[in-house]
């Protein structure tokens, strides 16, 4: 018996399934989230693969809904920009002047580690020319911000850990996604550049003079006026207080339509927009009952992350890449990116106090949504030698071994991570549990509210070092 009243064209599935995913996640996100221990991405993640190709098939972007490259990389642009923004706008006033020491030695030296080991890894068990091990261990650098929002965010688990290190990890997250462009692209000289003076010139006028460093006078000027107009029209009652997160969502917006439009690095931009826009701390205090980095992770990550699992290109690992060997290398990225720079470097970074808070620290560097934009942009350059990617690989290129395994081994480490990471508060908070002597434990198995037993303290159990209180009385100064 037919029905012509009934139309499930793809559209009207995508509505039903994405808007019942949200819903039964909103029902029970009190269960899931702070006692579980689960976030968002590996959740949505899981439900992209099972709606996918690879499972009942009503989400095929790529294959029935005729979706390109480039709309994967302006879905990673703003979801990521936007985010960086949140991270500066959820720092404490003035955070990056008063922590510049921590923020640099992350920067600088922790990921450059991660990005030379990340490459010998890639160039020694998957085989590839050291070109293509660098663009692609480049795009695995920074830590995502998306992914560091839902882990380190508002949950129960996070208060768990000290508040210096989830501002410093965070602070970290919102940054490094732009820092991240120097060493992509630097890889990117050395491919295409017809000679080494070529490479130098482009890398210094280009992309640090440009992009780098007048994106983040850019972004801190629209920060700035952005903060002067809103308190001025605050104080005036021109602005209702509904339209606070419209404004934020929206300048949020602006900062990544300026980045791209102007060629700049975009997520420098926003992060420096974001702290500009709440240096002095008015904005924070005025919406901190609204929750809006909650509202983001809800809608526009978890969104992205459903769309993701739906693209994970599954048929180049059983292909191209052998499986046991990707999967090797993905175990010794995770193990090897951050933890030994971390635990080396600990004691020139301030706000790491312990060997097991610099062990959380060098596990928490999830890679996420940045990375996928990292490797669009990446494989962009090399296809168009601008930032327009072809709307799938192209073949017969002189770049072709980097084009076609640029994707699928950062969708691989993606996945891994998204996993790994979104899985870590819960077997941490269990082991945490059974940590502790037994009349210590909560009623509840991962119901703790204290430090992480044993391995992580809160604030109140590691006082700060004098470094600290000098940067604070600097600023008061000031």
């Amino acid at each position: 018996m037919s029905w012509p009243q009934v139309e499930p064209s793809t559209p009207h599935v995508t509505y039903l399934y994405l808007a019942f995913f949200l819903i039964l996640y909103a029902l029970f996100s009190e269960l899931i989230r702070n006692r579980a221990h689960l976030s968002e991405p590996p959740l949505a993640t899981l439900a992209g693969i099972f709606a996918g190709p690879r499972g009942v098939g009503w989400l095929d972007p790529m294959n029935k809904w005729g979706w390109e490259d480039n709309i994967t990389q302006e879905l990673a642009r703003v979801i990521t920009g936007v985010q960086c923004f949140a991270v500066g706008i959820e720092l404490p006033a003035k955070y990056p002047k008063a922590h510049r020491r921590s923020l640099a030695m992350l920067l600088g030296p922790t990921m450059t580690a991660g990005w030379l080991i990340s490459a010998l890894i890639i160039r020694l068990l998957l085989n590839t020319a050291w070109p293509t091990a660098l663009i692609v261990a480049a795009c695995l650098t920074p830590t995502d911000p998306v992914l560091s929002a839902s882990v380190i965010g508002e949950a129960k688990f996070s208060q768990r850990v000290p508040q210096r290190l989830r501002h410093l990890l965070s602070a970290e997250s919102g940054s490094n996604d732009g820092t991240a462009f120097p060493f992509l692209y630097l890889a990117l000289y050395i491919t295409y550049a017809k000679s080494a003076g070529q490479g130098a010139r482009m890398f210094l006028t280009d992309l640090l003079l440009w992009q780098c460093l007048t994106g983040i006078v850019i972004g801190t000027l629209v920060g700035l006026v952005a903060r002067r107009a809103l308190r001025f029209s605050e104080a005036r009652g021109f602005v209702q207080e509904s339209t606070l997160f419209v404004f934020y969502f929206l300048l949020a917006i602006l900062c990544v339509g300026v980045g791209s439009t102007l060629g700049l690095d975009d997520f420098l931009v926003c992060f420096s927009a974001g702290v500009a826009f709440c240096w002095d701390g008015w904005f924070s205090s005025r919406t901190a009952k609204m929750k809006l980095p909650s509202i983001l992770d809800l809608m526009l990550n978890s969104t992205m992350f459903v769309y993701f699992g739906s693209i994970i290109p599954w048929e180049m690992y059983e292909n191209n890449l052998g499986p046991w060997k990707m999967l090797l290398c993905v175990v010794l990225i995770l193990l090897l990116r951050r933890l030994p720079a971390m635990l080396a470097l600990k004691r020139f970074i301030p706000d790491i106090k312990t060997n097991w808070e610099a062990i959380f620290a060098g596990h928490f560097g999830p890679m996420g949504v940045g990375a996928l934009f990292l490797a669009i942009e990446a494989r962009a350059r090399l296809e168009t030698g601008t930032s327009e990617p072809l709307p799938h690989p192209g073949k017969h290129h002189h770049n072709q071994e980097t084009i076609e395994t640029l994707w699928p081994i950062v969708c691989g480490v993606v996945f891994s991570s998204i996993m790994v990471h979104g899985f870590s508060p819960l077997f941490m908070s269990l082991a945490s549990h059974f940590w502790r002597h037994p009349k210590e434990r909560s009623q509840l198995v991962g119901g703790d509210e204290e430090g992480l037993g044993g391995m992580i303290h809160s604030d109140e159990e590691v006082e700060d070092e004098p470094i600290e209180s000098y940067y604070d009385n600097v600023d008061e100064e000031t």
